[in-house]
């Protein structure tokens, strides 16, 4: 359910400042890195924020920053370009590697850091947001962050989603990666694109007073926004023998994100029996394995009522439709189902990190969707469940009046933007070198 009222955790300016909202100002230059190693799900949330700046701020422009090229000319309005970057890869391991050039891990991180540091020096922007790695993917941004500092127009805020991992596990790497001295040194603000109801990373993760003094809880970012954003969805023209996705007819949904680990959802969601008179689409994903890809779409040549899209620029219009998705538990696909309201099964992820867990575990038990452990995944478990069963692996909403979720942080983007403009510059003294 959508909260119309922000009862979670206030937007509140810094102490001694009026709590006044300031109107954002117009002409703001924003920059937003992503290190995007695994998926699309950062680039699809900084696309997102960008979109909204850019409509409610005049003649905003912002600088996306992303390795992940897949889709960049999608859904791009006046005011927003990307800067791609030679890519970096994510093992399901959790080891990093470059995607397609030939080069050591030290000489990419340092490639990416001087193009990175390159464009801001001439791009010059009042705010530099830095998505979910305070020192980007294998401290790439050392340098740049060391040199913004040295720049007194440029604001820094570092933007996390409401889950990052596993308690112990994030304490442990943030000490590991000196992320908490980069945060003092550095960073201006800390927004958390969550609600504390749901989830408080600042309890959770044992923030000292100092970081949780810096942290805004802007609230989840409204997926449906992206209607706005976007054309509508127009599927491809369906093979001969096969059915065209229909308005009239329930559609069930099945998506997986970029894809990249995603075989087995989108697997077992071809191989299911949809309820009668009901037509199903998958979205594979522009990630997903090319064997893994061949292999759903062999299921679905025998099938007239499933569609298989290999890549869908804006999936956000067939949930619109959906009368039920089944869905890995990425921050934004989870925002949409939440959005729209969806009964939905989620699939999540628990390697190399739990923060997918630890999201639908927590909405299951407010009532809000139903989760399948990945080991459980299978055919005749999403037979039953798209017909409106409850198979024995599914684990059922823990409550039947749903909680309330904050779904306003994109409207609160601006008001945040401007705060962070305002106030004076962060920081200490010692280089993080010495700390780390």
């Amino acid at each position: 359910m959508v909260n119309d009222s922000f009862r979670s955790r206030p937007y509140a300016p810094h102490k001694g400042r009026s709590h006044h909202r300031a109107a954002p100002a117009a002409g703001l230059r924003v920059a937003i890195y992503s290190h995007d190693t695994m998926g699309m799900g950062h680039k699809r949330r900084n696309l997102l924020i960008a979109q909204s700046l850019v409509r409610q701020v005049p003649h905003c422009s912002v600088l996306l920053i992303t390795g992940m090229v897949e889709g960049n000319a999608e859904n791009l309005p006046p005011g927003v370009d990307y800067l791609a970057l030679p890519a970096w890869h994510k093992t399901t391991e959790g080891e990093y590697r470059p995607r397609r050039l030939d080069l050591s891990q030290q000489e990419l991180a340092q490639l990416r850091g001087q193009i990175i540091r390159a464009a801001l020096d001439n791009f010059n922007p009042d705010v530099f947001l830095v998505d979910n790695v305070p020192r980007g993917a294998l401290r790439e941004l050392d340098g740049v962050l060391e040199f913004l500092k040295k720049q007194p127009q440029t604001r820094c805020v570092l933007g996390l989603r409401d889950i990052l991992d596993d308690p112990a596990v994030v304490r442990r790497q943030w000490r590991k990666a000196g992320n908490e001295t980069a945060v003092r040194r550095y960073f201006d603000a800390i927004w958390i694109y969550g609600d504390p109801a749901v989830y408080d990373p600042v309890a959770a993760y044992r923030w000292p007073a100092d970081i949780a003094a810096k942290v805004r809880y802007v609230g989840y970012l409204d997926g449906r926004q992206r209607l706005t954003a976007s054309p509508p969805l127009a599927l491809a023209k369906p093979r001969p023998g096969r059915i065209a996705p229909a308005p009239d007819r329930p559609l069930a949904l099945c998506l997986v994100g970029g894809g990249q680990d995603g075989t087995a959802v989108a697997t077992a969601f071809a191989q299911a029996t949809l309820p009668e008179g009901w037509q199903g689409v998958l979205v594979a994903g522009p990630l997903m394995p090319q064997t893994s890809r061949q292999q759903v779409h062999r299921y679905a040549a025998s099938r007239p009522e499933l569609t298989v899209l290999d890549y869908c620029p804006e999936p956000t219009w067939l949930l619109n439709r959906a009368a039920a998705v089944v869905a890995m538990g990425g921050y934004n696909t989870t925002c949409e189902v939440l959005a729209f309201g969806t009964r939905a099964l989620i699939v999540p992820r628990v390697k190399p990190r739990r923060e997918q867990w630890i999201r639908a575990e927590r909405l299951r038990q407010m009532g809000l969707v139903d989760l399948l452990h990945p080991d459980h995944i299978g055919p005749a478990v999403l037979t039953q469940w798209l017909a409106g069963g409850r198979p024995p692996e599914v684990m059922g909403r823990g409550s039947d009046r749903p909680g309330r979720i904050d779904l306003l942080g994109l409207e609160r983007l601006p008001h945040l933007l401007a705060e962070v403009v305002a106030e004076p510059r962060s920081g200490g003294r010692s280089p993080l070198a010495a700390a780390v």
